[in-house]
């Protein structure tokens, strides 16, 4: 089995915010280019999912820097896309809330894990 050399990943778990809510912002994300990403994630609605994402993204664009050697992104000869976003839930912490007549009701509070992936679609000439 070939691994592929122009994709690379970067991870994040345990993010307190649902994973429905996550999903979310990842749609709005999936498959496209990485700059396009990081300006429609400066002007969401959704500013506390927004900045887990960008932090995740500037990350991911670390992690291509280190794989390829590149100390510049500025000569913009490599076309980045965000190839695959998953948005897993993570771990629940479950709490109990006081209700009348001696009572308790469960409130879950839900994490979630996300991993991005970035590709390098093809090479400007």
């Amino acid at each position: 089995m070939k691994q592929e050399t122009n994709v690379v990943s970067a991870s994040l778990k345990g993010v307190r915010n649902s994973p429905r809510k996550m999903r979310l912002i990842a749609n709005l994300i999936r498959n496209k280019e990485i700059y396009l990403a990081l300006d429609l994630l400066t002007h969401s609605k959704k500013k506390r999912i927004s900045l887990i994402f960008k932090k995740l993204l500037f990350s991911l664009l670390s992690n291509w820097k280190t794989k390829h050697n590149q100390s510049n992104f500025e000569n913009q000869e490599y076309l980045l896309y965000i190839k695959k976003i998953i948005v897993n839930q993570g771990k629940t912490l479950k709490r109990l809330r006081p209700v009348p007549q001696g009572r308790g009701h469960r409130i879950r509070k839900k994490s979630s894990n996300i991993t991005v992936f970035l590709y390098n679609k093809r090479k400007k000439t």
